[in-house]
Formats: structure tokens, C-alpha cells, sequence
């Protein structure tokens, strides 16, 4: 690259120094050019070619490891030596499978739709295969668990025989290599996404992080569990701590922007989307994410509308990727023929979304033809969705999340009693004091099942509360959301409104 485009992305990664390189590879052979580069002055520091047998190519990697650090007089602990000695496997094809299976797992973290199930299914499949290659493939178990366990986190397929494959998973890596950070790193998001064990999971990080001090994974995991845990000023301080080590990771970015979004920092929060829309301009999630915080801080709906339809415009396609959030902007600008349009597009495995809470496709329907007055439909809807939902709890009674979804189906059918039941125990099982973002979102439900049954001290006591803790509850959502209707024109609710609105 020109001096300036190096320099700029050295400042990017907050380095000194850049490896280039190319490969080319021809049969069994391989021609590796690498130099190395002062980024703050284009300084070419050395260049070397190697020409080798594909099988040697990890002996390259060793060898440029080890002159790095001799030209930058870094003095490597015999661990690291043996860390840079060691390849991660022998076998050329089985470390192929891992980097595919690592891409799509990286590319699936948050399950949106069908494609990104496939893509969880198609990584472990890959694993096993190079497992299968290569049973001492250590850092293949360590993924394999990764995708176990967002299988079983996501809900694609949350069942304690899933949970099993990733404890034994889990347990392979560690009879590899009982000592390793990158275990420690695997165990400690297994007990997050596995067990909701943050303590534990804290403990395994702490382990992890002696022997990788620069791996941003533990600070981005340190900060997930910081977040979960009602630590939000520890959160954003890890995340962005593990965004210094990692610039250009758009997950941890991710987080790190939702997380100031929860914590009403509207500011940094945009910011952080613009360092995310700077790094991948033709990612559609963060300028729409961006366009959502005019929504949440000031009830300014004008620049989601806008981002969305140029999206839709620009590319028909991605509005299979849209429609939960299509669903909710028509909710908020109270329009029922674009939340047609949004529910056209919705199906079972891209449900609308408030956090844990998944909410189904009857349900949706249900709010939209109450949404056009149409009593009958919503009715059916409803009824629908409580058929589909009773069967979901009795599968996972100790899940908040579904007995949520009930209490919300049944507040909207005026099942009083039950609805109420239902949203006292989801909190029960999900307290704010036990998981602060999921609780938070689960409280927040109960909040709507007790404006809808008539329960309105009740609601403006839950929100109360949630006004003064970070959480999804903004000043444009109680303005704008008609699920709020029953409690407008109460003087609580309107002081609670007023707490939130933009200073």
C-alpha cells in the first residue's frame, strides 16, 4: 500500500510496525514474500522469500515469528517460543476445515435467520471432519464447543443432548492441553452461553488471561459477563480495551455500541456505529442501528425510515434481514400497511425480537390486527399464538423468556390472572439482580402485561424502576409505542416519559 494508506492503518491498529505478504501457490508448492514495514515511516525494515512444500507451511510461519521478534529485540518466554514452534495441526486439509468452519462461525454469531442456522450446522460439521483428520486437532475442540454452544444459546437448538456435545468438546481440549488459555477461554464461554455461570465464567478468564495477556477475546468476554452482571461502566471499559487490541473486529465494536445504547449514552453510542460504518460501509446493521438511536433518544423516526428504504431500494434482497425491524419501526410510526409489508416478510426462524424474548409470528400478527382495530383477527391471532406458546412452556418450563411470550399472549387475550401469574414468575426465574440485560428485558414485558390487563400501578412501578437502570425502556419507545396506550395521559407515566426525553 502508499505510505499513507500503511501509516493509517497502523494508527487503525494502534501498531508500529506491519507485516505485508503474498502467496502463491502452485501444486505442491508455495512461494511465501513477506516484509517487514515501520508504518509510521514506510521503512522497509526486511523482505524475504521462501519457496517451500505446501506441507512446510507452518514452519514459515515460525521462522518469520521468531525474525520478527529478533528485528523488533522482543524478547519471547520459552512458553512463547514453544507456543510459535508448535503448529496447530499437521494435517494441511483438517486445518483448511477449521478456517472455513471458524468464518461461518464468526459470521453466525447472532442466529437471525435460516441461512445463519445452516452456517452453525455447516461449522460443526467441518470440525468433525477435521477432528476426524486429526484427532489432536486442539483449537478444533475449542471451536467446536464455541458452535455448540451458540446452537444451544441462540435456540436453534437448546437441548441438554446439545449441551452435552459441548461439555464433551470442552472436555477434549482439556485433556489435550490442560494449561492452555485458549481451554480456559473456551470453558469460560461455555459456562456463559451453556450455564448463564458468569462467577465461573469470570474465574475461567482470569485463568486464561496469564498466558494470553493481549487476547481480546478474554476483555470482550470480561466485558459480556460485566454487562450481565449490572457492571456497565466495567463493560464498555473492557469491550473498548478489547476493541484497542482487535480494531477491527465488528462484534466486539457491536457490543460495545449496543452496550452504551442500554446505558442511554446516545453519544458514544453513535459514535461507536460510525467507527463500525467506517470499517464495513456495506454492512447494513449498524447504519440502521445508527438511525434507531434518533428513535430512542428523541422519537425521531424520519432517519430509520429514510436508512431503510434506501436500503431496500439499493438491494431488494436484504429484506429478509429487515423485517423485524421494519416490523417495529411501522409499530412505532403506528402505520398497519407497512407492518403488513414488514410480517410478508416474516417467518418463524426471523421472529421480531425484544431481547431474550422471541416473539412469534401469531403474535405479531395478533398486534398488527390490533393495531387496524380489527378485534376478530387479533383475536385469532392470539389464540393461535397461545396454542403454539403452552406447548413451548411445557418443553422449557424454567425459561423466562417463553413464559414471558405467554404472559404477553394472555394480557393480550384478557386471560388477567394468568397473564399476571405468568409475568410474576418470568421475573422470578430471570431477576435483574441475577442477569441485568436479559432481567431487565424480561421486567420491562411484565411492565406491558400489567398496562394491558389494567394493572397500572403495577406497570408504572416496573418502570420506574427501569428508567433509572440501563435498559431497552427509552423516551421513544414510551413515547411512540402503542403498547404504551393504556397508560397515556396518567400523570406517573408522563413524568416517567418526561426522566427520559433528550436534555
Amino acid at each position: 500500500g502508499s505510505p499513507r494508506n500503511l501509516r493509517e492503518i497502523g494508527q487503525q491498529l494502534g501498531v508500529a510496525h506491519i507485516l505485508e505478504g503474498s502467496v502463491q501457490r502452485a501444486g505442491g508448492k508455495v512461494r511465501v514474500n513477506a516484509q517487514l514495514i515501520d508504518a509510521r515511516t514506510d521503512k522497509h525494515l526486511w523482505a524475504k522469500t521462501y519457496d517451500r512444500d505446501l506441507a512446510d507451511v507452518f514452519a514459515i510461519e515460525t521462522e518469520l515469528a521468531q525474525l520478527i521478534a529478533d528485528e523488533l529485540q522482543a524478547k519471547l518466554s520459552a512458553g512463547e517460543k514453544a507456543a510459535i514452534a508448535e503448529p496447530p495441526t499437521r494435517d494441511l486439509v483438517a486445518y483448511d476445515l477449521y478456517i472455513r468452519a471458524a468464518a461461518l462461525i464468526d459470521q453466525a454469531d447472532y442466529v437471525q435467520d435460516k441461512e445463519q442456522e445452516k452456517d452453525l450446522y455447516q461449522a460443526v460439521e467441518l470440525l468433525n471432519q477435521a477432528i476426524a483428520r486429526d484427532p489432536a486437532f486442539f483449537l478444533a475442540y475449542c471451536r467446536l464447543a464455541e458452535a455448540y454452544d451458540a446452537l444451544y444459546f441462540q435456540g436453534v437448538d437448546h437441548t441438554l443432548a446439545r449441551l452435552a456435545l459441548a461439555n464433551s468438546a470442552i472436555d477434549a481440549a482439556f485433556r489435550l492441553k490442560p494449561d492452555s488459555g485458549e481451554a480456559h477461554l473456551a470453558l469460560a464461554t461455555h459456562f456463559y452461553h451453556g450455564y448463564f455461570d458468569y462467577d465461573h465464567a469470570r474465574d475461567e478468564l482470569a485463568i486464561a488471561v496469564r498466558t494470553l495477556p493481549n487476547n481480546a477475546r478474554i476483555f470482550e468476554w470480561t466485558g459480556y459477563i460485566d454487562r450481565r452482571q449490572g457492571r456497565w461502566h466495567d463493560a464498555v471499559r473492557n469491550l473498548e480495551r478489547a476493541s484497542k487490541l482487535d480494531p477491527r473486529n465488528v462484534k466486539i465494536l457491536t457490543g460495545a455500541a449496543v452496550t452504551y445504547n442500554l446505558m442511554r449514552d446516545y453519544g458514544r453510542a453513535r459514535e461507536t456505529f460510525d467507527r463500525l460504518i467506517a470499517l464495513e460501509p456495506n454492512n447494513d446493521f449498524p447504519r440502521v442501528y445508527r438511525a434507531w438511536i434518533d428513535a430512542y433518544e428523541r422519537a425521531d423516526t424520519r432517519p430509520l425510515h429514510a436508512v431503510i428504504e434506501k436500503i431496500l431500494r439499493d438491494d431488494p434482497a436484504s429484506a429478509r434481514f429487515l423485517p423485524d425491524w421494519r416490523f417495529y419501526l411501522a409499530l412505532w410510526e403506528h402505520d398497519p400497511v407497512a407492518a403488513d409489508r414488514a410480517l410478508a416478510a416474516l417467518t418463524e426462524s426471523t421472529v421480531a425480537t425484544g431481547g431474550p424474548v422471541k416473539l412469534s409470528r401469531y403474535y405479531v400478527e395478533g398486534l398488527v390486527a390490533r393495531m387496524k382495530g380489527d378485534t376478530v383477527a387479533a383475536r385469532a391471532a392470539f389464540s393461535a399464538a397461545r396454542a403454539q406458546q403452552e406447548e413451548a412452556v411445557r418443553e422449557r418450563p424454567d425459561d423466562a423468556a417463553v413464559l414471558c411470550l405467554l404472559g404477553l399472549i394472555d394480557a393480550a387475550l384478557g386471560r388477567k390472572e394468568e397473564a399476571l401469574r405468568e409475568g410474576r414468575e418470568a421475573v422470578e426465574l430471570l431477576p435483574v439482580a441475577r442477569n441485568a440485560t436479559d432481567g431487565a428485558d424480561i421486567l420491562h414485558f411484565y411492565a406491558v402485561i400489567c398496562a394491558w390487563t389494567g394493572e397500572h400501578d403495577l406497570a408504572i412501578e416496573q418502570l420506574e424502576t427501569l428508567a433509572k437502570i440501563p435498559a431497552r425502556v427509552c423516551y421513544g419507545e414510551l413515547r411512540l409505542d402503542p403498547r404504551w396506550d393504556p397508560l397515556r395521559g396518567d400523570p406517573r407515566f408522563e413524568k416517567i416519559v418526561a426522566s427520559l426525553a433528550p436534555r
